[in-house]
């Protein structure tokens, strides 16, 4: 699963369908995504194709800055971001281009660029991103560790709950088969968030704090966060783009467990960084090591409760 297709997930505005901007798109067979005050095109080509895919996405734009003029709007080029995504060896490839020209002017390919509170970096590799996550929820730290004199325990975990686990768990399954320095980062400061809750000692272990609250380490907020959106397809209320990437196992015969074990397929991926860590692959291998009563939970509720105990007893 892209990012993309995950974020797809926050509430969104749709071109109408038969509007004139989208009938451009559709010409140029560029994917796109609407959202109240931003608009993202984005496709995929094999790198022989890189040129033809930059030279479409240019015609695109330049017919989609045509009919804004027409019609008394203008295409802001300052805020038009580009980003070329590809696998680390390809960076530096020759072939590659340095930039795409909108409006006569040429813009750059961005080191990272933004979507819905995400920071992409051309290798999906979310160091940007962790770095922005760690830079805000420190800063939110030291505003509330400046007034926690004042205010009790339970004040200050809502606080924190509010103003930096939000922070760390907002999008976290797309953090899902990162290296562990980089989710370390993370729950260093889980760890310095509890200890501010209780008031204690920076050299004070942080586990015991973490079970005190009731509060999940990194890893299995990811799992957890995984195993929630597979049950939402499972159970069928989950959006059609998430459906889409997950298929219920069928065996090739019937045999009499095969109807109790509501398992995935797990997919067959080429490569470590991006598809092993993708939604389609990261999503089956969380939901098939859940327990089989808990994945055959009817209500979401109860399920999101025994999930939560079952990640705590589980070593």
């Amino acid at each position: 699963m892209t990012a993309v297709q995950y974020l797809k997930k926050t509430t969104r505005v749709n071109l109408v369908r038969h509007s004139k901007p989208c009938s451009i798109l559709s010409r140029h067979a560029l994917s796109h995504e609407s959202f109240a005050d931003d608009t993202q095109l984005h496709q995929s080509a094999p790198l022989a194709e890189v040129d033809v895919l930059v030279s479409r996405t240019q015609d695109c734009i330049a017919d989609l800055s045509d009919w804004m003029s027409l019609n008394k709007l203008q295409l802001n080029s300052d805020k038009t971001e580009v980003m070329l995504a590809c696998p680390k060896k390809f960076l530096n490839h020759p072939s590659l281009p340095a930039s795409l020209t909108v409006n006569e002017l040429p813009i750059s390919f961005s080191p990272s660029v933004r979507s819905l509170g995400v920071t992409l970096d051309p290798t999906l590799s979310f160091q940007k991103h962790i770095s922005n996550i760690c830079k805000s929820a420190y800063l939110e730290l030291r505003k509330i560790s400046s007034v926690r004199h004042y205010l009790t325990t339970d004040a200050t975990k809502t606080l924190v709950c509010s103003l930096v686990l939000s922070k760390i768990d907002y999008c976290n399954s797309l953090l899902a088969g990162l290296p562990k320095y980089l989710l370390d980062r993370l729950q260093r400061i889980q760890n310095n968030a509890a200890r501010l809750v209780f008031k204690s000692s920076k050299y004070e272990h942080a586990t015991p704090l973490l079970h005190s609250l009731h509060w999940l380490p990194i890893t299995k907020r990811i799992e957890y966060k995984l195993s929630s959106l597979s049950f939402a397809v499972v159970s069928g209320s989950a959006p059609e783009y998430f459906s889409e990437l997950l298929n219920l196992y069928t065996p090739s015969r019937q045999l009499r467990s095969a109807a109790d074990t509501r398992l995935f397929r797990l997919p067959t991926v080429q490569t470590k960084t991006c598809g092993e860590r993708s939604f389609a692959y990261q999503a089956p291998v969380t939901w098939n090591r859940l327990p089989l009563p808990l994945r055959h939970t009817d209500s979401l509720t109860t399920f999101k409760t025994n999930l939560k105990t079952h990640l705590f007893q589980r070593k």
